[in-house]
């Protein structure tokens, strides 16, 4: 089933640039959530037009953008006579934003076959490939929850050969996956649930969590979460590390209440936070 993470059609791609030729834009680094789904593809969540979030796995044998077709009927997106769509805000989550992007409204085979089978774990809305891709440094570092995206002074130039013509045996093969997956019983439209959103950053300390820094308005803000304040449970749970709270972090939805116990000036307290909505 991982034949899907590769993109097996013939085109005519420009010659990769040499590393001395693309450098960094002095601007910030962006840091990206992500999660592997079942079949160890990079996922991320982006908004179209402010709507969604949306699930994109990343592909760079992708050669560019791809969105599936029942996502572009919602935005009211058309397609070209060529099945090119233009997204006038392309967010992915992390602060990345993109104006105007070009990408193909199609159901690419690998698509298909993964929705078909729930190979992901959810439903997948779309392919981020190369054309958008190469405009960033990407830092992976799987131990983590999210990774880099650094601009680069890098434009790269749209694939050639994208006609909108299927590949036959492919596009039957992607059928078959999702005519296979209906028998099964396997059902990839799984509840697109926002996540809980607090507003603060943190870093480890000695046995404890250091919030580092409070968004000003944020949820952690309006709850009284300072600075220098050291998080020693949250949900009742003892944490030690930044990936703890993370882990639980992640299974709040919006509204719902964080209980944490937090050391300031000697003193503990207990302060409860109403998660906002994050994308």
């Amino acid at each position: 089933m991982r034949m899907a993470a590769v993109f097996l059609i013939s085109l005519s791609l420009a010659p990769p640039l040499g590393a001395d030729q693309m450098k960094p834009v002095p601007t910030r680094t962006y840091q990206v959530p992500y999660r592997l789904t079942s079949t160890n593809h990079v996922l991320v969540r982006v908004k179209i037009n402010g709507k969604g979030p949306y699930h994109f796995i990343l592909d760079t044998g992708a050669p560019t953008l791809f969105v599936s077709t029942a996502v572009c009927r919602k935005l009211g997106i058309e397609p070209d006579k060529k099945g090119w769509g233009t997204f006038g805000q392309f967010a992915i989550e992390g602060g990345v934003a993109l104006d105007n992007v070009r990408g193909r409204v199609e159901d690419p085979f690998q698509l298909e076959g993964m929705n078909g089978l729930g190979l992901a774990g959810t439903e997948l809305h779309g392919v981020i490939g190369y054309s958008v891709l190469a405009r960033f440094q990407l830092e992976f570092d799987f131990t983590k929850d999210k990774m880099g995206w650094t601009p680069l002074d890098f434009d790269p130039p749209m694939p050639q050969g994208l006609d909108g013509e299927a590949v036959t045996g492919m596009s039957a093969l992607g059928g078959i996956m999702k005519l296979l997956g209906a028998v099964l019983g396997k059902n990839p439209e799984q509840p697109i649930l926002l996540r809980g959103y607090f507003g603060m950053s943190l870093e480890d300390g000695d046995h404890a969590v250091r919030v580092k820094g409070v968004l000003t308005g944020s949820p952690a803000d309006t709850a009284g979460l300072r600075p220098g304040d050291a998080i020693r449970q949250f949900q009742g749970k003892a944490v030690r590390s930044v990936n703890d709270i993370r882990r639980l972090a992640a299974k709040l939805a919006p509204d719902q209440f964080a209980t944490l116990q937090i050391v300031r000036d000697g003193q503990t307290q207990i302060l409860d936070i109403k998660a906002g909505k994050g994308l």
